[in-house]
């Protein structure tokens, strides 16, 4: 018998590692895996007051974890270390990222580095040391990664941005690929163009701004909360079946 609609989306006693959860995309997602009963672990390059008071006031536990992913060293004990204090982990959100924009003739190596670090290599590693103890746990789990339009087009003057999320995307591919079978879900989400920090000197720019809104049918630039239903889908029961998928949430973008 199908479970009932609002067990699907039950998320009690269950503990989700969102990366990056301090502003936009990452807040959002951390409060909404928060109001489907989970608790939350936030794990960011600088403190995050206003997560975890948001957290807390819909009655879950917060737990804050201030690491840089600029460095890929040191994971797996990371994540024991939190295993020990907040719980074992359940759900993983890779959703830490950088942006540098530059031509592509003066693209620097040290930009190449500093995103591919965050946005590729951490996210790999950190989804390996949570990977490793769902398994060791004999538990199902879920890991989403945030992708990007820039997955499947090429983009401009973003150089390191688009090789990474490139790379997300095989990623996923290749993690569902070997850990469907072992229980765990590994799935992407590829926001399109969103009101958040990585998107604000397009939107400052009125040219720019302008030739994005004419090609998104919606018509409007996305906001952290339209990621809500498609990150509580993928991190949800109700998604068992579903692995090694990439999610365009754009208003349209890609059907243009």
């Amino acid at each position: 018998m199908t479970a009932e609609p609002a067990r699907l989306f039950d998320l009690s006693a269950k503990v989700a590692l969102v990366t990056g959860a301090r502003t936009g995309l990452g807040q959002a997602i951390a409060l909404t895996l928060a109001a489907a009963g989970a608790d939350i672990v936030g794990l960011g390059s600088a403190p995050m007051p206003e997560t975890g008071g948001r957290v807390e006031t819909l009655g879950r536990r917060f737990t804050e974890v201030v690491r840089d992913l600029g460095r890929s060293d040191g994971l797996a004990e990371l994540v024991a270390d939190i295993e020990r204090h907040a719980g074992p982990v359940d759900i993983l959100v890779n959703n830490a990222g950088i942006i540098r924009r530059a031509d592509v003739l003066e693209f620097s190596e040290a930009d190449w580095d500093a995103v591919a670090n965050v946005n590729l290599k951490s996210l790999f590693f950190l989804s390996q040391a949570v990977a490793r103890s769902l398994i060791g746990r004999g538990v199902p789990g879920r890991i989403i990664n945030i992708a990007s339009l820039l997955a499947f087009q090429g983009g401009i003057r973003v150089a390191s941005y688009t090789s990474a999320k490139h790379g997300v995307a095989g990623l996923t591919k290749l993690m569902a690929n070997e850990l469907g079978a072992k229980g765990i879900t590994v799935n992407a989400i590829a926001p399109g163009y969103m009101a958040t920090d990585n998107t604000a000197a397009l939107r400052a720019d009125p040219a720019r701004r302008q030739q994005i809104l004419d090609r998104i049918p919606a018509g409007r630039w996305g906001e952290p909360e339209d990621l809500a239903t498609a990150v509580l889908f993928l991190a949800s029961p109700a998604s068992a079946y579903v692995n090694g998928t990439i999610v365009p949430v754009d208003g349209g973008w890609l059907a243009r």
